[in-house]
């Protein structure tokens, strides 16, 4: 029976925008400690280390989150437990402004933290009403909700000196309530639900769901969600400080600066579906890693001055980007990060059809550790070096050894179960139907004729 009979364009535009909104006000506040979390510091007196483990406390929760919200998703729909989320998350939002100690500030951003599970309630309820040819580019659209950060970045340091961060952190939370209220409102429960209650079916067991993990596939796939989204998570929250530091910027001004980065990481995730559903997402990881790489070698550059011994005497010249061109380089790279993330989910639904919340669940939470540890690694490297590109030096490192690992795994692979493929240099990640049912385009005879698209 197919689970789509009788679902029309409406009803598919109403899950995928409904999704999309409550998905961006949770990702705006997943990050709002971007920028309170800058008065916080000063108010405290943190160090870079603590302020990093602060920014990324909720990022822990998020991602950890992600594997039972995925599970429960698939068992109860997204109608019920998206809401039921953003309710919980909206009450730890409203009690943090009554936290006075560093200590009890990291137990509330825990709580704070459950904003980051809204993605994978949203990635699990949208591909259930779109057909699989389409889902890559309804995902894609779907992820572009990533704007939140860039809506945090750009209006909380205005709300935050109009009304402080503790009413900055109110108005959060009763927007995220509202939200709550209209998606159980407006939404539908989705047609792989409704189907399960007509025929009477019981849902799927947390344990049947979570069968899939045993794939190493999986936590391949999680590796690379590890940089096109956990360190797009650590970047929007470490660049507001990165500008006030290294620029010596306003609050206002570094929080522009770190949205015209979150900006592109975000909206063009649904291009980055549509090129993955076109042109295979394996192309698209390349794409992405091979440009990231000379961006961060770029940004990884500190701030040097050079002396040469001249004829007439020394010479001297300094080599550094100039605030313009560090934000330029970090639109870029945001936007081939928010086509990487598309590429990721990409062959979730594709390959696991029947288990999109649990395998999205823990790539999800694979790449929001990302965005846990390496805001606090970034704290570490400049407390114990002293240099403010330090950070983006460690991700230089983090994209090559990903590259090469996805490489030459993936060619590993291919000549294993193909050996006739062995010459052949553009190879798809994604098959036409899931894992485990052979067609025209993974036979060795067909690929042998034309490339694998």
């Amino acid at each position: 029976m197919n689970t789509l009979d009788g679902v029309g364009k409406t009803d598919q535009y109403r899950a995928l925008g409904l999704s999309t909104f409550a998905f961006t006000v949770c990702f705006a506040v997943w990050t709002i400690f971007s920028i309170i979390g800058v008065k916080i510091k000063g108010e405290l007196g943190l160090s870079d280390t603590q302020f990093g483990l602060l920014v990324a406390t909720p990022v822990l929760t998020g991602s950890i989150s992600r594997i039972f919200l995925g599970v429960w998703t698939e068992q109860f729909g997204g109608r019920i437990i998206f809401p039921l989320q953003m309710l919980i998350t909206s009450v730890a939002v409203w009690l943090l402004t009554s936290v006075q100690t560093y200590e009890v500030f990291l137990l509330a951003a825990l709580g704070l933290g459950l904003a980051g599970g809204s993605f994978i309630v949203g990635v699990s309820y949208t591909s259930r009403w779109f057909e699989k040819e389409h889902q890559g580019t309804a995902l894609g659209i779907f992820g572009a909700g990533n704007v939140g950060a860039a809506v945090t970045n750009f209006a909380a340091p205005f709300l935050v000196v109009a009304v402080g961060w503790e009413g900055t952190a109110r108005i959060y939370a009763i927007v995220l309530a509202v939200t709550a209220v209209l998606f159980y409102v407006f939404a539908k429960t989705d047609p792989v639900h409704v189907a399960r209650k007509r025929s009477g079916a019981r849902p799927v067991s947390a344990k049947q769901q979570l069968e899939p993990l045993k794939d190493l596939r999986v936590w391949r796939f999680a590796t690379y969600y590890f940089f096109v989204f956990g360190a797009f998570v650590a970047l929007a929250s470490f660049l507001p400080r990165y500008y006030v530091g290294a620029y010596g910027l306003e609050l206002t001004t570094a929080g522009v600066f770190a949205g015209l980065y979150s900006l592109p990481g975000s909206v063009f995730r649904a291009l980055g579906g549509w090129m993955s559903d076109r042109m295979g997402a394996r192309r698209v990881m390349y794409l992405t890693f091979v440009i990231s790489l000379v961006i961060l070698f770029l940004m990884s550059y500190p701030q040097t001055s050079y002396s040469v011994a001249g004829i007439k005497g020394p010479i001297t010249f300094n080599f550094g980007l100039s605030v313009g061109a560090f934000v330029s380089l970090t639109v870029v790279l945001g936007f081939v990060m928010s086509l990487g993330k598309a590429a990721v989910y990409k062959h979730i639904p594709v390959y696991y059809p029947h288990h999109v919340g649990s395998v999205g669940g823990l790539v999800g939470m694979i790449g929001g550790l990302g965005g846990f540890f390496l805001p606090i690694s970034f704290g570490m490297l400049l407390d114990y070096t002293g240099v403010w590109t330090a950070p983006f030096m460690l991700l230089f490192v983090l994209v090559a050894v990903s590259t090469i690992w996805m490489h030459l795994a993936i060619r590993r692979m291919e000549r294993a179960r193909h050996p006739a493929l062995i010459d052949e240099k553009y190879l798809s990640d994604v098959p036409d139907a899931p894992l485990g049912k052979p067609t025209p385009e993974t036979s060795p005879a067909r690929a042998t004729s034309q490339p694998a698209q």
